[in-house]
């Protein structure tokens, strides 16, 4: 199969109560890593290739390897770019083949914000391809004390149909207390704004930082209203102690530690396909 927007799954995800999960991926064996856990239990995954990679000379092989993989499964999966800083960073994922695309100005005024957003959706949509933005702003875990416990950067949802409907965004990350990275206190999810933006707007609603959370704190975000979920923090720490678990068995050599590398993504990939409810949706 090929790739294919993640448009379809999204709607069928926020409408019938699941998640679809989101993996960053920065290399061959984290790319290998999720599509093992997918073929292990087909359902809608997005391979998720952050901001930062794009500035990176390898980006046009980096993708033509996510396409060769894509095009040996059995089933569409598609590729995102995350995180995108600018209009014109959405424009060339968009030609390089990327399914879907986020511009996050959430740092920006709302006029702002639409203004690009409605710039991005205008010359993607004819290309098949979605579109997601920030509304609020999802801050960082290592400052959470000082934004996310005092609800600072919320999403305000009586401007969000607005945004919608003038940005004409198909995907829209909001911000309710969750947090990029590990939490330094405890989180804390304000599920009520949750499901009262789900009951104002139809378009899917995505979470961006929960890793820290445990399983049942993901299922009831789900229940709430997220159809998508961003991860990778998790993996990264379940990547590095198996690392380091293969590190302390002695004898290790290189291959061992990217075999490491590919297998902690697969757990962990599966792991929360399953806790999302996005396995076996194929």
């Amino acid at each position: 199969m090929t790739l294919k927007s993640i448009k379809e799954s999204l709607q069928r995800a926020s409408q019938e109560g699941f998640a679809v999960p989101l993996f960053n991926i920065f290399d061959a064996n984290a790319v290998d890593g999720v599509l093992a856990a997918v073929e292990a239990n087909p359902g809608p995954c997005i391979l998720g290739v952050y901001s930062g990679c794009f500035k990176e000379k390898n980006i046009e092989a980096f993708t033509a390897y996510i396409q060769k993989r894509a095009s040996q499964l059995a089933f569409p999966i598609a590729m995102m770019l995350d995180h995108g800083d600018s209009a014109d960073e959405t424009f060339y994922a968009m030609d390089l083949g990327y399914t879907d695309v986020m511009f996050d100005g959430s740092k920006l005024s709302v006029e702002e914000n639409i203004e690009i957003s409605a710039k991005i959706v205008e010359k993607a949509h004819p290309l098949g391809v979605g579109v997601e933005a920030e509304l609020g702003h999802v801050g960082m875990g290592s400052s959470y004390g000082d934004f996310g416990a005092k609800r600072l950067g919320f999403t305000d949802p009586d401007i969000v149909e607005t945004f919608i409907q003038k940005s004409g965004v198909d995907y829209l990350a909001i911000a309710f207390g969750n947090a990029h990275g590990e939490y330094r206190s405890e989180p804390r999810l304000d599920l009520d704004l949750v499901r009262t933006i789900h009951a104002r707007v139809s378009t899917p609603l995505v979470m961006h930082g929960g890793s820290g959370l445990d399983d049942d704190q993901y299922r009831a975000v789900v229940t709430c209203g997220i159809a998508k979920i961003n991860y990778f923090t998790g993996i990264s720490k379940a990547a590095a102690a198996r690392m380091t678990q293969t590190a302390e068995k002695g004898n290790a050599v290189m291959l061992d530690f990217t075999a490491a590398l590919r297998e902690a993504y697969a757990d962990t990939c599966q792991h929360y396909m399953d806790v999302f409810g996005a396995g076996g949706k194929y």
